[in-house]
């Protein structure tokens, strides 16, 4: 990504391809005024599209989601162009995201639909329910790493829970952005449901926090999202953070070793690491410890990332996340950490040889901060109770795996672990499963996409209760009578004192 401005024409925004420096396109920069006019079509376009109702907007959804999946290999080609991932990884992205979007389509009536909740016997004479309204205008800040599937868990649950969409793409995937709005224009044509403003950080992004969205969703580093809170509580604008993570892998003594070296591969050095919910750190019970990493250097020296379709991963998108990964193996290796796969000399230009670390200090940055490289620290534990230990001592709280062949024990260790989605016996399980809520706690944020509290997440919650009949005991009024006081008493007493329990 660069930004360029002569003499002719406003800023513009230049996406590169990573893996050659390669212009993929370039856009005019939305400033404040080009975000305060998205923002206001997209509020002229929400009445129309709160008006459609559950099954009118199930069925433009339908037709979005068919529009993409038709285009399915144009778009992977052009997230490939952007973050450098081979084009078969920006596919598998594609499909995944297409699974939520056709869920949220059709389950949202099913899930906002006004319903009933019983009202108690001491508002008997009362009809309640309990319904979900859309909160209007919703304002998604995108990432680079996954940039169709990450937005879109916030984009499609929003817009199915009838919310105009107004999406901030990272300055470094505008063209991934743009191609899902022409998609939706070719789909939903003449309504400004869901638009697109192109730009950085601090002017684009600080202009749609500003400006007055009716919720923010925020994907990014934890020290961008407190900047992007404290914008937000100008306004009081209620924000869904998602925060990155630092996801640990647990491997007991009885676990598949080739399954959990292969998992650990795939979640670590899958899109060249830059995974927030992948896997950085491995604790592994120390009986099965040689065996493990054995299996997991062979698994790795299979692995050749470069520019070619056929490589494993391509460049760091970012170029400067480089900087960091080095820094983080560095200080390892000074501090007495054994490279058993690669090393400092990984890490030249673009691209990061796999890495693989250990025996590191628990206090190292790699182990207690976010690395997002292909690099994975594997640590010896005596036992599975230090390894949960060690997995939680973090203050991010997204992702979590466990290897175990007692499916039971891998059932209850995923109930001790602090965060907020744990796979057994596989990586990212969860994220083909649209039914599943997906957020961290911690420094990885709050507030969840997908599933039904996906939907809810978009959502205002609005309580009615309508009196159907006079109550027995006149009990709301200023005037109330000593009689209906009295009664009043007893029925405490009987429902909620001692004579009421026996």
């Amino acid at each position: 990504m660069t930004l360029i401005a002569d003499d002719h024409t406003d800023s513009q925004l230049v996406s590169t391809d990573p893996r050659d420096g390669s212009p993929v396109g370039s856009w005019p920069i939305d400033g404040p005024a080009q975000v305060d006019a998205a923002i206001a079509a997209a509020r002229g376009a929400a009445e129309w599209w709160r008006a459609q109702g559950f099954a009118g907007r199930r069925k433009h959804l339908q037709a979005w989601k068919t529009e993409i999946a038709e285009g399915a290999r144009e778009l992977a080609a052009v997230i490939s162009q952007e973050t450098g991932k081979p084009e078969g990884d920006a596919l598998l992205e594609v499909v995944l995201t297409l699974t939520h979007l056709d869920w949220a389509s059709k389950r949202a009536g099913k899930v906002l639909s006004r319903r009933k909740v019983a009202s108690g016997l001491a508002s008997y004479n009362q009809s309640a329910s309990v319904g979900y309204e859309p909160y209007g205008v919703v304002g998604v800040i995108g990432p680079w790493n996954y940039p169709f599937y990450t937005p879109m868990g916030s984009i499609s649950y929003a817009l199915a829970a009838g919310n105009a969409i107004v999406f901030k793409p990272s300055e470094l995937a505008p063209a991934t952005a743009k191609w899902i709005e022409a998609a939706w224009n070719r789909a939903v044509p003449g309504h400004a449901v869901f638009g697109v403003v192109v730009g950085d950080g601090a002017t684009t992004g600080a202009a749609l926090v500003a400006a007055g969205v009716d919720k923010l969703a925020f994907t990014g580093s934890a020290a961008t999202a407190k900047r992007v809170m404290a914008a937000a509580a100008e306004r009081l604008t209620p924000v869904v953070i998602e925060g990155g993570g630092k996801d640990a892998m647990i491997v007991a003594a009885d676990a598949d070793l080739d399954a959990a070296a292969g998992f650990a591969v795939f979640g670590g050095m899958g899109n060249a690491g830059q995974t927030c919910a992948g896997v950085e750190r491995v604790y592994v019970e120390e009986g099965v410890a040689e065996a493990f990493v054995a299996k997991l250097v062979a698994a790795v020296a299979k692995l050749h990332p470069g520019p070619e379709a056929s490589d494993s991963y391509g460049p760091m998108t970012l170029a400067r996340q480089s900087e960091i990964v080095a820094r983080h193996v560095g200080e390892a290796l000074d501090r007495g950490a054994v490279a058993v796969v690669g090393g400092r000399e990984s890490i030249a230009g673009g691209y990061v040889q796999p890495i693989v670390l250990r025996d590191v200090p628990e206090d190292c940055a790699v182990v207690t901060e976010e690395t997002f490289g292909p690099v994975l620290v594997v640590n010896p534990v005596r036992d599975l109770d230090e390894a949960v230990a060690r997995a939680n001592a973090t203050d991010y709280g997204l992702g979590a795996s466990i290897f175990t062949k007692d499916l039971r024990k891998g059932r209850a260790l995923a109930e001790r672990l602090r965060a907020g989605a744990v796979t057994v016996n596989s990586v990212l399980g969860f994220a083909g499963i649209p039914g599943l809520p997906f957020g961290g706690r911690g420094e990885s944020g709050f507030g969840r996409i997908h599933g039904a509290d996906g939907l809810r997440e978009f959502s205002v919650v609005k309580s009615v209760a309508v009196q159907t009949m006079k109550p027995m005991l006149d009990l709301l009024t200023m005037e109330r009578s000593a009689k209906d006081m009295h009664l009043a008493e007893r029925m405490l007493h009987m429902m909620h004192g001692r004579r009421g329990k026996r």
